[in-house]
């Protein structure tokens, strides 16, 4: 049958593994120094190792190739030592983005407390861009003194972004702040459109940011689904502009919480563009 499958590009391949421990089914191993894929039945095509390979050495194709067998994944997962239906520690390492991926340089030892608190350090060539990381709250900053008569300014909004990535492409569905959280879905415009999104949004959510038009949505789709079954999340609202093509952002969690069984509330909110 004609399906997706992923395909391995030996050459750009390092054999750093990431894309093993994130495969769910233990479809690829590392053979001579480079990945493999073990057997066609055992990968779903849905490409979940995709965001995990530094070298960006993965994509899916379109090949006529068996039909994907889950009774032999649960007896290949048992035949290797992992539960069947148990899902594989996932590598934090990102996707591929045309940085410079060599070693990172030396970082002067920090004078005092910093705001941010490194989660986990990607393995292999990773981006820091994508680097998991948890945000401390932020102190407000003074009021800025008037001037020459004129009424007192006020003070700048504080920030209340809890974590870092917040591209959905990026997450890693075993990040700590994304596990019983009240999770937010957001489209790319939301934010743009709405004038009070920070305060009203952001705050007290893991903030998930995506575009269902011009993302790969299956994609999404996987990576929510991942998260709702790892983290197991309290709650999920979903912010979409008013616009026909923001309808797939509904459509993709809802795709997700039927994979996942996750079992928790949902809520989904147009905002008109005109907010």
């Amino acid at each position: 049958m004609l399906r997706d499958l992923i395909v391995i590009d030996e050459a750009k391949c390092d054999g750093c593994g990431n894309c093993v421990t994130a495969c769910a089914e233990g479809a690829l191993a590392i053979v001579g120094g480079k990945a493999k894929l073990v057997s066609d039945v055992y990968c779903d095509g849905l490409g979940a190792c995709l965001g995990h390979c530094p070298q960006g050495a993965i994509t899916v194709v379109k090949r006529d190739v068996p039909a994907f067998d889950q009774k032999a994944v649960d007896v290949h997962l048992t035949r290797i030592g992992r539960a069947p239906g148990a899902h594989a520690a996932p590598s934090p390492a990102p996707t591929a983005c045309g940085c410079d991926h060599g070693e990172p340089a030396a970082q002067p030892a920090p004078t005092g407390p910093s705001p941010i608190s490194i989660m986990s350090r990607p393995a292999g060539h990773a981006c820091p861009g994508s680097q998991m990381r948890s945000l401390a709250p932020r102190a407000a900053p003074a009021m800025a003194k008037p001037t020459g008569g004129s009424p007192q300014q006020p003070a700048a909004r504080v920030s209340q972004l809890s974590h870092w990535p917040i591209q959905l492409a990026l997450l890693n569905p075993a990040a700590p702040f994304l596990r019983g959280a009240d999770l937010l879905l957001t489209a790319h415009c939301v934010p743009v459109a709405m004038p009070d999104f920070h305060q009203r949004w952001v705050g007290g959510h893991g903030v998930m940011l995506a575009c269902p038009k011009l993302d790969d949505l299956a994609r999404h789709t996987a990576k929510l689904a991942a998260i709702l079954s790892e983290g197991q999340p309290a709650s999920l609202t979903v912010l979409k502009m008013e616009v026909p093509c923001c309808g797939g952002l509904e459509w993709s969690a809802k795709q997700a919480i039927e994979q996942s069984g996750w079992r928790g509330r949902l809520e989904i909110i147009t905002v008109p563009i005109a907010a």
